[in-house]
């Protein structure tokens, strides 16, 4: 045979093989699809093997909240994904099958089936009833089960919102859970011919045994799954949060100066992953950034832009340092002043430009040109901060909306601003919620444990992820000023909250500073409570006079 004769007989030899391979692997699919395991079976055998979301979506190559609508039912899995996601199943379903598997048909789906005659069961099991076979699931047009109201399933009891075409309750493509215990055995008396009346029992003698039908599991309603799938979710990103500290710990060889500056190093890209994360199921891409006024640009690396955060830099004009006295003062610190922060009300989307009041909203948020009221009480800060130039000024939403808050009925301290124009949009919340929450709840974690370097690399992440957030060269990911601005903003007004509510009890305000630094006179545990939580306040400690307890006297 010649060389050409060789290779074409290769060639198609090849292209045959190429061929039932692939049709193989058409089959293959088909025969595990045909078996695919309900939602949450798929949710059990992950967790069985101890695998996160994101390692099953990197090796099927999903994202990780596809795992996560796969597990809730919310969607089923499709090509060319659906193939070795059901592999992963199959080889699963063999490793950890659920317990009490030769009873249930949900084990069954990927359990390969001896060849040869089937084995006599070891106890004979009630048929289902010949109304009960062959029932199909309700679906929609797009092929998804439709819930309705919940009820006993049909087939096995167990309460479920799906039902079958022809309006009765039953569990998504007839797969029903697993039974809780062994059904009893039928009653021979029930099938046995009706014997002649015989004489009746003795008083004494024992009554029959009453069957009681077991009762089944209640089934978390959509609400109590939402909230269970993000439990799930906030402890796999906890879990990110301890796996990086340990990491950089065991890489600094028990130096924890080493390990922090480690971990300080890689705070950024860590906590925008975070984010990411926690915006997994939302629509508003924050990358997809819109032009921004000139204003909130700067006009060189060195000079800032237009917009004034009000930091406050007060300090009592009767009370001073120099005068000799002996009014006690203690310095105290806000704790997590800037991650309280992150509940601020966010413009989301383009920024328009109104004129006049056009552009404030209980539901917008941006910047506005405002010209203020003058403030008048010398005791207490200056909610604009330490501004000496009179005029029209940019400030941000928080800021205007605590001004406006002052300036009406229940404060009455100053008039309203003025409000020249802004640029502003439709505004959220809660933009920022999930991830404050899950520093949070790490963070509270932390203080229990005692474990300071988690606490710090935490601190590291929240603080940079606001600082970082505008212009800046070490997060190219966010360029949104308009929203660092507006936190930092937001949390000097929480500070200026503070200062108000210690002044409404009679302590007397010495001085406000920064973020968090806020000293006051007189016993300030009666209005504030101590500790390291979020919501609490604890001496401020360092060098100097101005930490923790000092005196002063009244200014001549």
């Amino acid at each position: 045979m010649s060389n050409i004769a060789v290779s074409i007989a290769q060639l198609l030899y090849s292209g045959r093989m190429s061929e039932e391979n692939s049709v193989e692997a058409l089959l293959e699919e088909a025969r595990l699809a045909a078996a695919m395991p309900p939602p949450e079976e798929r949710l059990r055998l992950r967790e069985a093997a101890g695998f996160s979301r994101a390692h099953i979506a990197a090796t099927v190559g999903v994202g990780r909240q596809t795992i996560a609508n796969w597990e809730s039912g919310a969607t089923d899995p499709t090509p060319p994904a659906r193939l070795p996601y059901l592999r992963i199943l199959k080889g699963l379903a063999e490793i950890y099958p659920p317990p009490a598997a030769h009873g249930d048909p949900v084990a069954a789906l990927f359990t390969q089936q001896p060849s040869g005659p089937a084995p006599a069961p070891a106890e004979a099991t009630a048929p289902v009833p010949a109304t009960f076979t062959g029932l199909e699931t309700l679906r929609g047009p797009d092929g998804r089960a439709i819930e309705g109201d919940p009820g006993p399933c049909v087939q096995c009891g167990v309460e479920t919102t799906y039902q079958s075409t022809d309006g009765r309750p039953l569990h998504s493509g007839a797969l029903c859970q697993p039974a809780t215990s062994t059904p009893p055995a039928p009653d021979p008396a029930a099938t046995a011919p009706i014997p002649a009346p015989v004489a009746p029992a003795p008083a004494s003698a024992p009554a029959a045994p009453v069957r009681v039908s077991p009762v089944p599991s209640p089934v978390p309603n959509r609400p109590q799954r939402r909230a269970k799938s993000a439990d799930r979710a906030q402890a796999e990103l906890a879990a990110l949060i301890s796996r990086a500290v340990q990491e950089e710990a065991e890489r600094a060889g028990g130096d924890e100066d080493a390990a922090l500056q480690a971990l300080i190093k890689r705070a950024i890209p860590d906590v925008m992953h975070l984010f990411d994360e926690t915006r997994a199921t939302a629509r508003y891409d924050y990358t997809a950034y819109p032009a921004l006024p000139d204003i909130l640009k700067k006009p060189s690396k060195k000079d800032p832009d237009q917009i004034w955060e009000a930091r406050p830099r007060f300090h009592h004009p009767g009370y001073s340092l120099k005068a000799p006295g002996s009014v006690q003062v203690t310095a105290l610190d806000v704790n997590a002043a800037y991650l309280s922060a992150l509940k601020v009300w966010l413009p989301i989307g383009k920024l328009e430009h109104t004129n006049g009041g056009d552009g404030v909203g209980p539901k917008r948020s941006g910047v506005h040109l405002i010209t203020p009221a003058l403030w008048i009480h010398d005791h207490l800060p200056n909610p604009l901060g330490d501004r000496d130039e009179p005029g029209a000024l940019w400030v941000t939403d928080a800021t205007l909306r605590l001004l406006l808050r002052l300036s009406g009925p229940k404060y009455g301290l100053t008039e309203a601003p003025e409000v020249h124009e802004s640029w502003t949009s439709g505004a959220t919340e809660n933009f920022l919620d999930a991830l404050r929450k899950l520093l949070g709840a790490a963070r509270e974690e932390a203080i229990a444990a005692g474990d300071t370097l988690t606490l710090e690399y935490i601190k590291a992440m929240y603080s940079k992820f606001i600082s970082t957030m505008g212009e800046s060269i070490h997060n190219r990911e966010m360029v949104r000023p308009d929203w660092m601005h507006n936190i930092h903003s937001q949390a000097y007004a929480n500070l200026w909250g503070k200062a108000y509510k210690a002044h409404q009890a009679g302590l007397k305000v010495i001085a406000m500073m920064g973020t968090d630094e806020l000293h006051v006179t007189g016993d300030w545990r009666q209005v504030f409570p101590e500790g390291r939580g979020v919501s609490q306040m604890k001496v401020k400690h360092g060098d100097g006079k101005a930490s923790g307890e000092y005196t002063v006297g009244v200014a001549l």
